[in-house]
This record gives C-alpha cells, sequence and structure tokens, in this order.
C-alpha cells in the first residue's frame, strides 16, 4: 500500500474522483494485471472490468454521468477502500503520458491539493512518491503495465520517471 497523501477523512468529500461524465473517461482507474485476477478471484463480477483493463463505471443513480462501479453514493465509500486498485492508491497523483515522456502529475481539481500544494508536506510526498515509483520494482511494474499510463489534463507535471521505452 502507498502512503497517502490525502487523508481518508478528506478523501471523498469534494464530489470529485469517482465520477465521470463519460463512461469511456481517460479518469476511470485503470488496473495492473494482478489486480484485474484478484477482483476476478474475489468474484467481482467481470463485467465490471472492461477490455482496456480499466473499471467499467455505472450510471449515477443520481443520473447525471456514471460513478465508478465500487463507489457506494449514499455513504460516499468506496466499498473496495482497503484494497483499492494501485492508481486509486496513488491518487490525486497519476502517472501521465506526456510528449512520449512518462511523468508524475497531480490533478489540480483535488481540493486538498489546492490547499496544500504549496506546503512542505507536499513537497516531501512527491520526493516520496518519486523515490518510490523510480524504484526498480515500481518501474518494472510500469512497464509490465502500460495501461496505468495515460494522457490527462488539467494536471501539474512534477517530475519525470526513468521508465525505459516509454509507451507512444
Amino acid at each position: 500500500m502507498i502512503k497517502q497523501f490525502v487523508p481518508q477523512e478528506a478523501c471523498l468529500q469534494c464530489q470529485g474522483c469517482c465520477r465521470f461524465k463519460d463512461m469511456d473517461s481517460v479518469w476511470t482507474p485503470c488496473l495492473l494485471e494482478e489486480e484485474v485476477q484478484d477482483l476476478i478471484d474475489k468474484d467481482i463480477p467481470p463485467a465490471y472490468i472492461n477490455m482496456q483493463r480499466k473499471i467499467r463505471p455505472v450510471p449515477s443513480p443520481k443520473g447525471e454521468g456514471f460513478v465508478c462501479a465500487f463507489f457506494e453514493c449514499g455513504s460516499n465509500k468506496c466499498k473496495i477502500y482497503q484494497t483499492r486498485p494501485f492508481e486509486c492508491q496513488l491518487y490525486p497523483f497519476l502517472i501521465n503520458l506526456r510528449d512520449k515522456k512518462v511523468v508524475l502529475t497531480v490533478d489540480l481539481n483535488c481540493p486538498y491539493v489546492k490547499e496544500n500544494m504549496r506546503k512542505k508536506e507536499f513537497k516531501e510526498y512527491a520526493d516520496y512518491l518519486s523515490a518510490y515509483l523510480n524504484s526498480p520494482k515500481q518501474l518494472e511494474m510500469l512497464k509490465d503495465n502500460p495501461q496505468i499510463i495515460q494522457a490527462y489534463e488539467d494536471v501539474l507535471d512534477l517530475i519525470e520517471l526513468k521508465l525505459p521505452d516509454a509507451p507512444e
């Protein structure tokens, strides 16, 4: 489990993450190969996972857009929070493809990031995450799971990751 930047009590309170305008939004979480198998082993219906190894969102009960299949709108909580996918653990930080480079970025729409990005704790966390993601084990994981490297907009580039043979 990745050390978290956004405290659990602040997470999911902004009405932003886990909600999507479109069913095929770039923001829907991608799954690592082992996470796909883990969900299948836990009897999660395969219909919750699309062909691109992303969690397939479901129509929002409020009638606007879509929500993550694991998001409980009534309680505003994640049904699988303790075992949530890597990309969800990483959020509001993202692994972004920018000009053929793999870059650690942060979502500027996250209210917690907006409030804290100029603080020492933000820089310390970004340094921690950079070191973690640039470790040989994590670089290999990223190389083996190119689906989690997406092209996000409205993000702030923080640091380039040293991934050999970045996806095109």
